[in-house]
């Protein structure tokens, strides 16, 4: 029990996806521009997160391992990623189409978030069970929502800051994104790394 929470904890805060091995860059600071769009990213990046490191799990194991075709994992894992990310842009686009037009080309480039394929390779690398690799992806996705809703809530604040002209758009993007990982720094000092 404690290892899960370990996990969780650290995939939230100590080894966030985006700002300790930054992966998901381009939707993180793309779609963080107001809370209310990214709240929807983070949400479907989550639920993607989490089907993709448990779906992954048990074709690695039970199809990959067993028939020794270990070389195929990235494709498969692609695979898998590429039709959870149609399934959720279908149920947006059906259900709420105000956030489908929102999220715009940031829905189908789920396919290629990198934080999600992180996730499913750390999962194989760091050799967690099943239970392991079903909290490490939710919590994965909450900490890319973390992040990417603490952006966006100081983007917004940032429309009514007097900033200088130089530093407006992506230089105070960086600077902040940069901030921010320094900040998230400060967690290691709980946990080792998992």
């Amino acid at each position: 029990m404690n290892e899960l929470l370990l996990i969780f904890i650290s995939a939230i805060l100590v080894n966030n996806l985006v700002l300790s091995y930054f992966l998901g860059i381009c939707p993180f600071l793309g779609v963080s521009g107001k809370v209310e769009s990214a709240f929807g990213m983070g949400l479907a990046v989550t639920f993607v997160m989490v089907l993709a490191t448990s779906i992954s799990w048990l074709i690695y194991h039970l199809v990959l391992v067993k028939f020794g075709l270990l070389f195929l994992q990235y494709v498969i894992f692609i695979l898998v990623i590429a039709s959870l990310v149609q399934m959720v842009e279908m149920f947006i686009r059906k259900f709420s189409n105000s956030l489908y037009q929102a999220l715009g080309i940031y829905l189908p480039l789920i396919t290629t978030n990198c934080a999600i394929l992180g996730a499913a390779l750390f999962m194989v690398t760091r050799n967690y069970s099943f239970l392991e690799s079903v909290v490490f992806g939710f919590s994965g996705g909450l900490g890319f929502s973390l992040v990417l809703l603490v952006m966006a809530g100081i983007r917004q604040e940032l429309d009514y800051a007097d900033i200088p002209e130089v530093f407006k758009g992506a230089p105070i993007t960086l600077i902040i994104a940069g901030l921010l990982a320094l900040i998230f720094m400060g967690f290691s000092g709980l946990f080792s790394s998992i």
